[in-house]
């Protein structure tokens, strides 16, 4: 197990590029499984997570060609539905989350699926009811097989229909989305996830010959065709990572710019930063940070503490409320961070406690952070990463702090961040894998 030393405070500077978006591209990499044509996608993350289920698509039968470092080739022509059956086949879902993402375009294609119940962050109970029910509604037939932790689905004729749905769940919608596509008939998705990730989905699956009105609303209607084609796919800048960026940019007092964000695609992240007291700077569409030695807190309209909490997208999202409560412990003033959609995302408060960071955990979904002002430095500690957004958070604090930091399993943070220890050193940080 690979552990982070880091030396903190030291000032960074320079230039930094954000990776493909992790979160689309376990969407348009199973959605490939789609169609027997050609699929070439851009800005493919080198990640783990990403890798693990590139592997899998290779082991499904699709021909998978690398192109160039951020480019691959799908041809999903034969794939052989039995492998869904092996032990091997069982392994490698299980240990990955994101595998769920294939039931659909399986379903869809083929009729039938297995898959073993996912892993994942330990970051509280994250059911796939919506998954399920919207399959169901769609037609197919499903149980689970408590003894060998196995979904059996059947989905030999998958018809349109009305379904509202019991989540905005992202990774729901989009796995309704593509077992619709090649439906029978017409569905209609109300109350469907509407992030940046699902738009793109959307607009890939029409180049495909895809029929899908209402893209970047949460009424999706979605006319089912025979079969899909090939196409080319960019994958946008991965928003959480830019997120990070300038969190790391705030807290270690640095001058980063960050490069081609798709600032039009940020929607309210960037003034959530400001909110804190951030300055951001648009150079075209690149971000750029100034060194601050201090920034203060909002507080609302009537002078009340400022509360920031996730939502479903345009709300904010629940992935960087991590870096929010990390910026805030340097920050003048208080701010209550109120992580809605997931119930232990805040469990790894304690460790910037140890730091010396002024911090209430009122219950598993509420902290109040008390801004240091910058007037006593974060001290540096040994700690563990408990999963990949609260790692990194970790990781931006022991940069900011005095002293030296180890983090242990950093194999946590890999499957979100590519490169992310030479990425920070090539703006000045202090940081070695041992």
């Amino acid at each position: 197990m690979s552990v982070f030393k880091i030396k903190g405070g030291k000032k960074l500077k320079g230039e930094i590029i954000p990776q493909g978006a992790k979160n689309e591209a376990l969407q348009i990499l199973s959605a490939t499984v789609l169609s027997a044509e050609p699929v070439t996608v851009h800005n493919v993350p080198n990640i783990v997570d990403v890798n693990k289920l590139i592997d899998l698509i290779g082991d499904l039968g699709s021909k998978v060609e690398k192109l160039g470092p951020e480019t691959y080739r799908f041809t999903a022509a034969n794939i052989n539905t039995k492998f869904l059956e092996t032990e091997d086949y069982r392994k490698k879902a299980a240990a990955l989350r994101g595998s769920v993402m294939l039931l659909g375009p399986i379903l869809a294609r083929f009729g039938k699926a297995t898959m073993p119940k996912p892993g994942g962050d330990k970051i509280g109970r994250r059911r796939l009811d919506t998954h399920f029910l919207g399959f169901q509604r769609l037609g197919a037939k499903f149980n689970f097989d408590a003894e060998e932790h196995l979904f059996h689905i059947d989905a030999t004729e998958l018809k349109g229909c009305y379904m509202l749905l019991d989540e905005a769940s992202v990774t729901g919608t989009a796995n309704i989305v593509m077992a619709a596509v090649l439906a029978k008939g017409t569905t209609t998705i109300y109350y469907a996830a509407c992030e940046p990730y699902l738009q793109q989905l959307c607009l890939m699956l029409n180049r495909m010959g895809a029929k899908i009105s209402g893209i970047g609303s949460n009424l999706l209607t979605i006319e089912g065709v025979e079969k899909l084609g090939g196409t080319e796919h960019t994958m946008l800048p991965d928003m959480i990572e830019i997120g990070s960026f300038i969190g790391l940019a705030a807290m270690t007092q640095s001058e980063i710019t960050i490069k081609n964000c798709r600032i039009d695609m940020l929607g309210i992240i960037p003034e959530t930063f400001r909110r804190l007291g951030i300055k951001l700077e648009y150079r075209g569409d690149d971000i750029h940070i100034p060194s601050q030695d201090l920034y203060e807190i909002d507080t609302f309209i009537d002078g009340s503490i400022l509360t920031i909490s996730d939502a479903p997208w345009p709300g904010f999202t629940p992935d960087l409320i991590s870096i929010i409560l990390v910026v805030a412990t340097q920050a003048k003033g208080t701010v209550l961070i109120h992580q809605k959609m997931f119930e232990s995302r805040l469990f790894f408060v304690d460790k910037l406690i140890d730091m010396g960071a002024q911090i209430i955990l009122c219950d598993p979904h509420r902290a109040t952070v008390i801004g240091l002002e910058r007037k006593q430095q974060l001290k540096g500690i040994k700690m563990s990463s408990p999963d990949i957004r609260a790692g990194v958070s970790l990781l931006i604090a022991a940069l900011s702090s005095s002293g030296t930091s180890e983090i242990s399993n950093i194999e946590q943070i890999d499957r979100g961040y590519q490169n992310i220890d030479t990425r920070l050193k090539a703006l000045g940080a202090q940081i070695e894998r041992i």
